[in-house]
């Protein structure tokens, strides 16, 4: 038999506990959906589908870095001298930019857990115009490539190289580093997003930070990914 009355059914806030569950009436319910039990639970759940997300991300630069070493161990005279046309102090500059970004990322979420949403918004801006230099850089250097002919697949026109299938290594580092890009530009669309959206409506605080955290998961990935493809392209001979 169902004891529940009509008024203690609507007395159940929207975003509230489900299944009878009883809140802590020390914590901030506001932003609870309704199919989780309380906030704790919802910041797991929102953190375990971002690790998994992060985990595919890996799984598909993985796939380019093996096509990387393969076509490196059929041309390595073509891959050696090809590595050595690439600017190592671009790459050197996006490297000291990307990590700064990822300082100014952490230190956003940090400003977030203490309920200091200005500091954490002035992080932000930081990170975005880190990021916004990343692809500054990365533009001069793909226009230095496009003028000497250093290009992907049947577009390639430079004649420097001795040995078989240069335009295979551009391709890749076309490839490689275009994705990567790809994603500074999303993480960049997703922070001014969440500038002018969850945070200036109040729907980011000290106790609902998880928003932020996963953003944050996310940046460090494409930094982490960057990391990766700095020394593989630029530095490895």
């Amino acid at each position: 038999m169902n004891l529940q009355t009509e008024s203690e059914v609507a007395a159940v806030p929207e975003g509230g506990v489900p299944d009878g569950g009883v809140p802590d009436p020390g914590e901030d319910h506001t932003h609870l959906a309704m199919h989780f039990h309380d906030l704790d639970q919802q910041k797991s759940a929102a953190k375990l589908g971002m690790w998994i997300f992060l985990a595919q991300e890996l799984l598909f630069f993985s796939g380019l870095f093996m096509a990387y070493f393969a076509f490196r161990f059929l041309y390595p005279d073509t891959w050696l001298a090809a590595h050595e046309l690439l600017d190592k102090r671009m790459g050197t500059l996006n490297t000291v930019v990307l990590l700064t970004s990822s300082l100014t990322m952490a230190l956003a979420v940090r400003a977030c857990q203490l309920n200091d949403l200005k500091s954490c918004v002035r992080y932000l801006w930081l990170t975005i115009a880190c990021a916004c230099g990343f692809l500054v850089v990365k533009y001069f250097e793909y226009a230095h490539k496009f003028q000497l002919g250093e290009l992907p697949g049947h577009h390639y026109r430079f004649e420097g190289i001795t040995g078989g299938a240069p335009e295979l290594f551009f391709s890749l580092y076309f490839m490689m580093t275009g994705v990567h890009g790809l994603h500074v530009l999303i993480g960049i669309g997703i922070m001014v997003w969440m500038i002018f959206g969850p945070i200036r409506r109040g729907r980011v605080s000290s106790q609902q930070y998880s928003l932020v955290e996963n953003v944050g998961l996310y940046w460090h990935l494409v930094d982490l990914i960057w990391i990766f493809l700095f020394p593989l392209l630029y530095l490895v001979r």
